[in-house]
């Protein structure tokens, strides 16, 4: 089977994901694969299953397998319509609190990053098109499938990001590890919280525009993971100015 021409449109897995999407109706269902006997998680995910035609077929686990090209799919696979990113930027009177992801490269950090941003009341997310992890399976299943849930701009690169959110009224705030403590910082609404790749942090041709804020920690040789990080940012950040 030949899963790029098969259906034009997204792969994602996951019980969680499956269920996120149907929950939130934002992208239709083309297809579904699973196993016989169904896994336990399936009459959840039935009950969902909108009036709309889509194709509900039974395969082997190996054929789920190599759909997925993963193993962790938990006996459902999908595809469904492309991920309706953001079309129109953000407004700042609106939109009050969001995260800007500058260069991370893991797909797993990315969806524990997306899934932590629900969690904390982030009301949108800026990707960049270049350099980054791509919002793929991997990372909306990392997202227990709350990736369904936000909203997601894509921008050309760091530095044209950064140009639309002071135009727009945005307060930055950059994580970095010579920034001022970031549990007694006063953070201004509206504001966009800036996450640095896992090795090299944030842009260097992007740091002025913004707050430096570090997290303490117990030693300097030694680092948050960047999903961690994000989480605990977006946790005191959004305390702050009422996003949570």
């Amino acid at each position: 089977m030949n899963k790029k021409n098969k259906h034009k449109g997204d792969l994602i897995f996951g019980v969680n994901p499956i269920l996120e999407l149907l929950k939130s109706k934002r992208r239709k269902l083309i297809a579904i694969y699973t196993t016989k006997p169904e896994p336990k998680a399936w009459k959840s995910i039935e009950r969902l299953f909108p009036k709309y035609p889509f194709h509900v077929q039974y395969v082997k686990r190996e054929v789920l397998h190599k759909l997925a090209e993963a193993t962790d799919h938990q006996g459902v696979v999908a595809w469904v319509q492309p991920f309706p990113f953001r079309k129109k930027f953000f407004d700042p009177n609106k939109q009050k609190l969001l995260i800007m992801l500058d260069g991370i490269q893991d797909t797993r950090n990315l969806g524990a990053i997306l899934r932590s941003s629900y969690c904390t009341g982030v009301n949108g997310i800026i990707l960049l098109k270049k350099g980054s992890a791509p919002l793929n399976a991997v990372a909306i299943k990392a997202s227990a499938g709350l990736a369904e849930r936000l909203e997601i701009f894509i921008a050309p690169s760091a530095q044209s990001a950064v140009q639309m959110l002071k135009d727009a009224g945005y307060n930055l705030y950059m994580a970095t590890f010579d920034g001022e403590d970031a549990t007694r910082c006063h953070y201004k609404s509206p504001m966009c919280l800036v996450i640095g790749s896992e090795g090299f942090g944030i842009s260097k041709n992007i740091l002025k525009f913004g707050t430096k804020v570090t997290l303490p920690q117990k030693s300097s040789d030694v680092s948050f993971n960047a999903s961690v990080a994000a989480g605990l940012l977006m946790f005191l950040a959004s305390r702050q100015i009422g996003s949570l």
